[in-house]
């Protein structure tokens, strides 16, 4: 562990939810519908991009992909999974896709090496991913070793009010917690200076999902993650555990009003920040190569095109 890790968070657990990842982006709504607010923000920056990746795409979702896709028309692609397989089969999928505004991707999307090469992208797009990542740290560190100079990344995560509501009843019934306790916005973008990226933009929002009964919330739970506590409850609850939690979400969560809806907050993080170009240490007395020297100038110069990532 490192003193970003969330102290909360299982790593095994995460990583078997990773694994079940659905190959096709079959995205929950909640993730297409954060990936459409995020591509808003792509209208705000002017930076040009000719190579950009979908990092972990599984649940990041199609949809998010396509906006950004329709932004960069003329810009590869790159989907970056650690289920390789599970990529390659995403991006067969939408070989022949029709794209937003009537037409097809001018460049279809292909699936990253094992080791995305250094300074290769120029946008780094993470969609509802940190916040089951192990290290997040590490992860952004990650993204701005792909990034070119000049680049920037985008993501967005679940923050630490998400489900107050479900984590209130939780506490109340002695249950324990329902899920991992998720960073907070101030913390990430201390993790972006931390990882070399410059003018880091947070932001965030509430947004209340609600439901038509509780067996329609808890499916809807299902879908967007799982309970990768380290302390989570270690065995089976069983049916009647079940039926208790139904009854008190019916008891807790209810409008109140006769009305049959269940509401949930989810806090979303969005981040966005821009890698800088790196600078030389100075000393009294500094030693510099020839060729670190040329690459200085030819990316001050912004003629160090990026190697291609295929």
């Amino acid at each position: 562990m490192t003193a970003s890790t969330p102290p909360t968070l299982d790593p095994q657990a995460a990583a078997r939810w990773a694994a079940l990842t659905p190959a096709e982006g079959a995205a929950p709504w909640l993730h297409e519908e954060v990936a459409r607010r995020m591509a808003e923000r792509l209208a705000f920056i002017r930076l040009p991009v000719q190579r950009w990746a979908d990092w972990a795409p599984g649940r990041g979702g199609n949809q998010g992909r396509a906006l950004v896709a329709a932004r960069y028309p003329d810009s590869e692609c790159f989907l970056v999974s650690d289920q390789a397989g599970r990529a390659q089969a995403a991006t067969k999928k939408e070989a022949n896709r029709w794209w937003p505004f009537g037409r097809r991707q001018r460049v279809a999307p292909r699936v990253a090496p094992p080791e995305v090469p250094d300074a290769s992208l120029q946008l780094v797009w993470a969609n509802m991913l940190l916040h089951q990542v192990a290290d997040p740290a590490a992860a952004l560190g990650e993204w701005h070793r792909t990034l070119a100079t000049g680049g920037f990344v985008m993501f967005s995560c679940l923050g630490p009010d998400t489900l107050r509501e479900l984590r209130a009843l939780y506490q109340q019934r002695g249950w324990g917690e329902p899920a991992q306790a998720f960073t907070d916005m101030h913390d990430l973008g201390d993790m972006l200076v931390g990882a070399g990226f410059a003018e880091p933009v947070m932001d965030m929002e509430h947004i209340t999902l609600t439901f038509a009964s509780p067996e329609r919330l808890l499916a809807e739970l299902r879908e967007l993650g799982r309970n990768l506590h380290r302390e989570r409850f270690g065995a089976l609850r069983g049916r009647n555990w079940r039926a208790d939690l139904v009854r008190a979400i019916e008891g807790t969560l209810g409008a109140g009003d006769g009305e049959p809806a269940y509401a949930l907050t989810f806090e979303i993080i969005y981040g966005h920040a821009l890698k800088p170009q790196a600078r030389m240490a100075v000393a009294p007395e500094t030693s510099v190569s020839l060729q670190r020297m040329r690459d200085a100038l030819r990316e001050s110069r912004g003629g160090g095109g990026p190697s291609n990532p295929g």
